[in-house]
């Protein structure tokens, strides 16, 4: 058998097989571009879709040009890499490897690299000082978990709660020394930026669990000589990626209604780094802002616009907006979506879409470029369509999913996938051969059926009235967007409406369960780490902060509400067979909620299984547990829609 080696020596073991099903698809994560344009970093692994097997990714630095790769760095080949940061001269990279119980912070430059600091837990974050002088990283010392909330719980065993983890701002000298530790041990810091002076941080930050109060972060500035925090602001949003302006007077960060720390959408706030009172500078904006950076001039911003990823210049004081550059595509960088050089006028990005593998572009804006070539034979596995329809005075959108060369005449079955959140969105993912590139839906479209994918009331991508739109109503108008939706696909595809599944993970789990408990549209249903009764939920999960801006008041003020939205006080509705799955160690969505949900479907006859994945937190992680999933949606669907 003929083998074709990639480009260069840490590649090697993923080869690409001659005659294999699946072709390697290079992944490119955390992309960072140096402050004059001229180099790119990026994490980037090869997966070969081997059964079981996680690819290994390596730290690779390219010319921003031509994409050649200058340097890779390797420097701890069982660990996982954290997303890399230039040093302000554009000479060195620093970045944190992990393994399981420790990390270590690295500087490379010139193909040579050198540890630092080794910290005995977590740590993520790195990033230099202004002067060069110092790399700063969030580390938390003898970590019980992961950090974040999707990770693996710890085991709830002993005193509970006695012990909570912190994640501090830490630093190190550049030139080697000691580890640092900085914040207050009281309080776990979520995201920071140095100052433009480099004697402190801006910061989000919360005490006690790390976990549960992202919700209810505030905004802090921490001395870098005696880590002393102080409140700068206590927004009534949820924040993300606070950002000091170059004069070092104004803070901007984005703020909106969200509902899980990492996934950013919201309107852009600015406030007085002394302190004071935010103020909303992009009020009624039709996006979500998902990105920001302070460069020479003003603000520089991306944003969820409808359907397409868009990059902007904001100014500070009015708000006003003038666009850089857009794409119907998934746009991911090591600070935001897109990565921009010192003075704004130049970007790089790993972007994507439905039927077109990942790649790396860059340039001087408007004008992104691909700079890598690895993927280009990586074929389109499914068509697509962008789908909008209007319902109840919203205009709404998703995406439809099917076989390339759909049979003419035939009638396709359909699979609505609900996305997480609620405040999220779907956005182009490439749907691959290998075990990166969207396997499940892959898989679906291979057997037979479309997948359609909508973005409803409460989702990222229209401003915040349209994300708002969902609160004290879970399962209410957007389940009536997405049932009109199923309607305008039906239009537009060979669909046949008899035959339609149902599934989703997190807040898709919810709807699930809420759909086929209000509706008998849905002849199947898969339904991931959902909610049965948010009575219940209220006292099991880790994460109780989120719900109050949704619901209004806590569960113990208004228990009507919380009782009105949950799937099992309609349980005897369900008429539909319902696979149910959930990670055995869920912060976010304990098992027990499952558990109760088909407890229910099995007392009143429904078809229904239970499968609880050991060790798994709230994705399903391990690719042994995945492959099985997979296997097991597609084996349900296939029982009752085919």
């Amino acid at each position: 058998m003929r083998v074709k080696i990639l480009a260069r020596a840490a590649f090697a073991a993923t080869a690409i097989l001659a005659g294999s099903h699946a072709q390697a698809v290079r992944e490119y994560k955390a992309v960072a571009l140096a402050a004059d344009g001229e180099r790119i970093v990026a994490i980037e692994s090869a997966d070969t879709g081997a059964a079981g097997r996680k690819a290994h990714a390596v730290v690779v630095v390219r010319d921003a040009s031509s994409g050649k790769i200058l340097h890779e760095y390797d420097p701890c080949r069982h660990c996982a890499y954290d997303r890399p940061s230039w040093s302000p001269d554009g000479r060195s990279v620093a970045f944190i490897a992990s393994e399981q119980g420790s990390a270590a912070i690295y500087v490379a430059a010139n193909g040579k690299t050198r540890a630092l600091a080794t910290v005995k837990g977590v740590a993520n974050s790195a990033r230099w000082s202004p002067d060069g002088k110092q790399v700063a990283l969030l580390a938390t010392v003898g970590a019980t978990k992961e950090t974040g909330a999707t990770a693996a719980g710890a085991r709830l065993v002993g005193e509970v709660g006695a012990r909570e983890d912190a994640q501090r701002i830490a630093t190190v000298p550049a030139a080697g020394g000691a580890l640092k530790l900085l914040s207050p041990d009281d309080t776990f810091i979520y995201e920071y930026d140095w100052a433009p002076d480099g004697k402190g941080f801006v910061a989000t930050g919360a005490k006690g669990n790390g976990d549960n109060n992202w919700w209810v972060a505030k905004l802090a500035y921490v001395d870098a000589g005696s880590g002393a925090l102080r409140v700068i602001a206590t927004p009534t949003t949820q924040l993300n990626m606070p950002r000091v302006s170059p004069d070092g007077r104004t803070v901007a960060y984005i703020g909106g209604l969200m509902s899980d720390f990492g996934a950013v959408g919201g309107d852009l706030y600015t406030v007085p780094l002394a302190g004071g009172e935010p103020k909303n500078i992009t009020p009624g904006f039709k996006g979500s802002f998902n990105g920001l950076a302070w460069r020479q001039g003003g603000i520089v911003a991306t944003a969820l616009m409808g359907d397409k990823m868009t990059a902007l210049a904001v100014d500070g004081a009015s708000g006003a907006t003038t666009t850089l550059w857009s794409a119907a595509v998934t746009a991911s960088a090591a600070d935001g979506r897109l990565s921009f050089s010192a003075d704004g006028t130049k970007a790089a990005a790993a972007v994507e879409d439905f039927t077109h593998a990942p790649r790396i572009v860059a340039g001087r804006l408007p004008q992104l470029d691909p700079i890598t070539h690895d993927n280009d034979a990586a074929p389109a596995q499914v068509s697509v369509q962008n789908v909008s329809w209007s319902n109840e005075g919203f205009n709404v959108q998703g995406w439809l999913v099917g076989p390339l060369l759909p049979v003419a005449g035939k009638k396709y079955p359909m699979i609505v996938q609900v996305h997480g959140g609620p405040s999220s969105a779907v956005t182009p993912r490439y749907i691959g051969p290998a075990e990166t590139g969207n396997p499940l839906v892959r898989e679906l479209v291979g057997a037979g059926y479309f997948v359609f994918m909508p973005n409803p009331r409460g989702s990222f991508g229209q401003g915040q009235e349209f994300t708002r739109a969902n609160r004290r109503d879970f399962g209410g108008g957007d389940l009536r967007d997405i049932l009109a939706g199923v309607d305008a696909a039906a239009q537009v595809a060979p669909v046949d409406t008899t035959r339609l599944g149902l599934m989703g993970h997190s807040y898709g789990g919810f709807m699930t369960m809420w759909g086929v408990t209000h509706s008998q549209r849905f002849k199947a249903a898969v339904a991931g780490a959902g909610i049965a009764n948010w009575i219940s939920y209220y006292g099991q999960n880790g994460i109780d902060q989120w719900m109050v801006p949704f619901f209004g008041a806590t569960m113990y003020d208004d228990p009507a509400i919380y009782r009105q939205l949950s799937p099992i006080d309609s349980i005897k509705v369900a008429k539909t067979p319902t696979l149910v799955y959930v990670g055995e160690r869920d912060v976010e969505t304990p098992a027990a909620q499952s558990m109760e949900f088909w407890h229910a479907l099995k007392a009143l006859n429904v078809p229904t299984a239970l499968v609880i994945y050991e060790d798994e937190g709230h994705g399903i992680r391990k690719p042994a547990h995945q492959q099985d999933l997979r296997r097991r949606t597609l084996e349900w669907f296939n029982r009752y829609l085919q």
